[in-house]
């Protein structure tokens, strides 16, 4: 079963940037990958979507501000985040579509105003 490491979370100033990292211990390369946060008393939402192919789409919040990518080579998924603002605070979670749903455990971000 794979497993999802997420990382490079932080506080950072509205208007920074961060990039999270998701490391999968196994083969990743034929499999959808995502983001989602959640933010405290919100439900959890989806961020970010790549596919195999790397395909990408995005909730209308982010569109613009953030980038997701894939390196299958290192079994890598990124989240590049710019812009930030402080409605991004939130855990965010690194999710493998791999026949079932495996989730990370998340990685705090927090955006001071």
């Amino acid at each position: 079963q794979v497993q999802l490491v997420e990382s490079g979370g932080g506080l950072v100033q509205a208007g920074g940037s961060l990039r999270l990292s998701c490391a999968a211990s196994g083969s990743i390369s034929r499999d959808a990958m995502a983001w989602y946060r959640q933010a405290p008393g919100k439900q959890r939402e989806l961020v970010a979507h790549i596919t195999s192919g790397s395909s990408t789409t995005y909730v209308d919040s982010v569109k613009g501000r953030f980038t997701i990518s894939r390196d299958n080579a290192k079994n890598m998924v990124y989240l590049q985040m710019n812009s930030l603002k402080p409605e991004d605070t939130a855990v965010y979670y690194c999710v493998a579509f791999v026949g079932r749903t495996i989730w990370g455990q998340g990685t705090q971000v927090t955006v001071s105003s």
